[in-house]
């Protein structure tokens, strides 16, 4: 594969065409996270050359780019990735980042946004971690090289129910861990020991989306929504999975970055596509036993409803970015109150935790709906709430 000299070190990358070879179509860049190659955005390309030319490239100190001792900081690699478009004479490009990617995109949206149309951050913070912490991971590595650490980040990346349901794109990234140089490995953890842009965000002023998993405990949704608040023009699109979304949730991933971009995913984006998003925002928040019992008792009666229960409810609205989950549980709940349905008030009355929701929250909403909705509705409310919180402290108990 190809390579260029950028900032002073050989840069490896890879151009994918989009299918219709159109020579002109924007170009969009992704950037990886710590510890992975290039490879990690395997599970984007089909989806994303539909629409773009995709630039993907090694960061210093990792696949077959060059990997110079020393600590590297994010202005090291935001400058290698403007080296990178000045050699391929690309003016203006989107730029998609991970973790330590999503970084370096908040650097380049702070010291080259004549350089960007869109930016796209994923799994990051506006700081990651504390020195301490960094500190030690680097000296772990240079005594005992990267076997344990890779070992520890897979558990960091992937939701346990990923790793049993998916072991094949778990050693995919493991391979690439073990891949990694000393040297490379530890010269991004010190840049991202070092970088904070908490006081800067304001000066981004590049339209930007910040996607964050909802399983991370990496860079937490909370540290998704403080970029996006702290930008001129930013937006969150919470999805489902941990700190690698994009291999753990890729269509939800995908249609939240494409969406982003213009396109129109309900049109573009395959049913089954779709389909996929739509049962893992619906697990999410109903949990896996109340879907799985749904699907165990389709029949061709009820088959397609179910299936545009999926694809429509939860795969189109629920995963929209313009308002986050926690908001769309307290909606859907007020809406049931108003509507009378207690099925399924006490279905999402339930489920209104995993996006979040306290019970104090739940309380507040009840106060509200018995002024909007009245009275009697909101005595009901409260009757089956109490129900729904006495079984979910019993299941706790019992845990």
């Amino acid at each position: 594969m190809p390579h260029v000299q950028a900032n002073g070190i050989r840069l490896h990358y890879r151009f994918d065409e989009r299918r219709d070879g159109a020579a002109d179509a924007p170009v969009l860049v992704l950037s990886n996270s710590l510890g992975t190659t290039l490879a990690m955005w395997d599970p984007q390309i089909a989806a994303f050359t539909e629409h773009f030319r995709v630039l993907r490239y090694d960061m210093r100190g990792h696949g077959d780019s060059d990997a110079p001792d020393g600590d590297y900081s994010i202005e090291t690699l935001g400058r290698d990735v403007v080296g990178l478009l000045d050699a391929l004479g690309l003016q203006r490009v989107h730029f998609c980042g991970l973790s330590i990617g999503g970084l370096t995109g908040q650097w380049l949206g702070l010291h080259a946004a004549a350089r960007l149309q869109r930016l796209i951050v994923c799994n990051t913070a506006a700081k990651i971690g504390q020195a301490d912490g960094w500190n030690a991971r680097i000296a772990q590595v240079r005594a005992k090289g990267m076997t344990d650490v890779a070992a520890a980040s897979i558990g960091r990346w992937f939701t346990a129910e990923f790793v049993d349901r998916d072991p094949a794109a778990v050693d995919a990234v493991h391979r690439q861990l073990l891949s990694l140089t000393t040297p490379g490995y530890c010269g991004g953890c010190a840049a991202v020991r070092d970088a904070d842009f908490r006081g800067a965000l304001a000066a981004i002023t590049v339209p930007t989306l910040v996607v964050g998993g909802r399983g991370d405990q990496v860079t937490t949704v909370a540290d998704a929504r403080f970029i996006a608040a702290g930008v001129a023009d930013g937006r969150v699109a919470e999805i489902s999975g941990a700190h690698l979304s994009n291999i753990e949730s890729q269509a939800a991933f995908d249609a939240a970055v494409l969406r982003f971009l213009g396109v129109d995913v309900v049109q573009h984006l395959h049913e089954d596509a779709r389909y996929a998003i739509g049962l893992a925002r619906r697990r999410e928040t109903l949990g896996s036993a109340h879907v799985d019992r749904s699907l165990q008792n389709v029949t061709p009666f009820n088959a397609e409803f179910q299936d545009a229960i999926t694809r429509n409810a939860w795969g189109e609205i629920w995963t929209r970015a313009g308002l986050p989950g926690h908001t769309r549980s307290l909606l859907t709940i007020a809406m049931l109150i108003a509507l009378g349905r207690d099925g399924e008030l006490k279905l999402h009355l339930n489920a209104a935790r995993h996006n979040g929701v306290t019970r104090d929250e739940i309380k507040e909403l009840l106060m509200q709906a018995a002024i909007y909705c009245g009275v009697p509705a909101a005595n009901h409310a409260f009757s089956l709430a109490a129900e729904i919180f006495a079984q979910q402290d019993r299941e706790a108990t019992q845990a």
